[in-house]
């Protein structure tokens, strides 16, 4: 099973990272002010993340393929890594909808 992880930014936001079983990050999110909203995106990402239609699947102008999951008001909640392949991106996203839904939350900023 996934996992989320919450880990804070050189410049005081909150963020949070989406990790597949082998440990690697498979969606991260933008900047939070608190980690309450922080929060509020991982189940945000929990929710959509299983729906295909939340994907916008992207080419970057290096050529290389990413997606953004994105919320039912358009607002992107999460960002994936670059990919070589468009067949590497589809990995990725079908590894957010099997891992986000029951992924638990890691406070890393608790320590």
């Amino acid at each position: 099973m996934g996992k989320f992880e919450i880990s804070l930014r050189k410049n005081g936001e909150f963020q949070f990272n989406l990790k597949a079983t082998n440990g690697q990050v498979i969606l991260s999110s933008e900047g939070y002010t608190t980690k309450a909203n922080c929060k509020n995106g991982i189940e945000s990402v929990k929710k959509n993340g299983p729906i295909d239609e939340r994907y916008e699947r992207k080419e970057s102008k290096n050529g290389k393929w990413y997606f953004n999951l994105k919320a039912t008001n358009g607002q992107i909640i999460g960002t994936s890594e670059m990919y070589e392949s468009v067949a590497g991106r589809d990995n990725g996203i079908e590894s957010v909808k099997k891992n986000a839904p029951d992924a638990d939350t890691v406070d890393l900023t608790e320590n």
